[in-house]
């Protein structure tokens, strides 16, 4: 189709045989060689994502911190030059229109990085919100390129890269959730140690035309230590056990932070905040929780969650059979008076009721 996009990396993909999906209007890889292969690669040793069809925006000026202190739920006018933090960006209602990471680069110059499929959304949402504060808003997203390298070699990995230099903090000081600044091919290269797997790991924005050598130049590092591409199949399992929601499964319109375990993430001391005043959801509102089970059948999003007479307690937002731990896992919104840790509920799986029970989040924490 005409409309579709594909990233700089497509040819590379094409070469190492990766079969595409659409997502977020974008043609990615879904895998290499096999899901479980991508999976496993990461948690023993790391895996390479091309995650470029993710969305940035440059926010500038004197009152860049104020700004975004009032545009997104958390308090980023604190944050530090050098770190990053996770936020939210909120509808009028409290309800969730995207989650995001904001990079402070300056004092007054901060990187938001958003979901793909909701560039135009956060887009329109922070350009709105601007009309009291000396700030300018650019989507920078077309410039630039993202690859993640993920996994307990991701360090070791990358201080072998060839091209990489003038690396502003020792690889080994750089610290989760901060950055560094370094080159590649002479231009600017900026070093997130972030990620959305659950193992340590970074995030590179490189420059669009470099992208291709900078991927090839980390593949011939990272071979003999195990580096493979990964997907998205791949990524969704590994996000899945760290507990990590995704935006249109854990995270919509008709979410509100605290429903989603996100109650942390919103500084309600705050004087104002776009969505401050519909933050607290009702008393009944569904909650989200884990779900683990015995066998090999998972819940898939939309499965319903149900009690032993078979009355719907919940559904299902993610799931699938954990490649790590072997067996079933979910994440699902239920009535709060099912969401306890403990409570024995039911995955209806295609007309089959497999036994559940609610567990907390992550499923798979690592251990260094």
């Amino acid at each position: 189709m005409s409309d579709q996009r594909f990233t700089p990396l497509r040819e590379r993909h094409e070469a190492l045989g990766a079969s595409f999906t659409d997502f977020g209007g974008w043609q990615m890889p879904v895998r290499y060689i096999s899901d479980l292969a991508e999976h496993h690669a990461v948690r023993q040793a790391a895996g390479i994502f091309d995650i470029s069809h993710m969305a940035e925006f440059t926010v500038r000026g004197a009152q860049a911190g104020e700004f975004l202190d009032y545009a997104l739920a958390g308090r980023l006018s604190a944050l530090a030059v050098g770190k990053a933090k996770y936020s939210l960006l909120l509808a009028e209602t409290a309800g969730i229109i995207d989650d995001v990471i904001v990079y402070r680069l300056e004092d007054d110059d901060f990187l938001v990085i958003s979901n793909a499929g909701n560039r135009d959304a956060v887009r329109e949402a922070l350009l709105a919100r601007t009309s009291d504060y000396d700030v300018v808003i650019t989507d920078v997203s077309d410039d630039y390129a993202l690859i993640a390298v993920q996994g307990p070699q991701a360090e070791t990995i990358l201080a072998a890269t060839a091209g990489i230099g003038d690396v502003s903090i020792p690889w080994s000081e750089q610290r989760y959730y901060a950055w560094a600044t370094a080159t590649y091919a002479g231009r600017p290269l900026l070093l997130a140690r972030t990620g959305y797997t659950g193992e340590d790991g970074f995030e590179l924005l490189v420059t669009a035309a470099d992208a291709a050598t900078l991927w090839d130049q980390i593949l011939a590092a990272g071979s003999p230590l195990g580096l493979i591409p990964a997907g998205l199949a791949a990524r969704d399992t590994l996000r899945l056990e760290a507990g990590m929601p995704l935006y249109g499964h854990e995270l919509t319109l008709d979410t509100k932070p605290a429903q989603a375990g996100l109650g942390r993430v919103v500084v309600t001391a705050k004087e104002e905040f776009v969505g401050k005043d519909a933050v607290e959801p009702a008393a009944d509102a569904p909650v989200l929780v884990g779900l683990v089970a015995e066998g090999k059948r998972a819940g898939r999003a939309g499965y319903s969650v149900v009690d032993e007479g078979g009355a719907v307690l919940g559904e299902i937002t993610s799931g699938a059979l954990s490649p790590t731990l072997g067996h079933p896992i979910a994440m699902a919104y239920v009535t709060p008076s099912s969401a306890d840790e403990g409570a024995a509920v039911f995955l209806d799986v295609r007309g089959t009721r497999i036994p559940a029970t609610v567990t907390a989040l992550p499923f798979y924490r690592r251990t260094k």
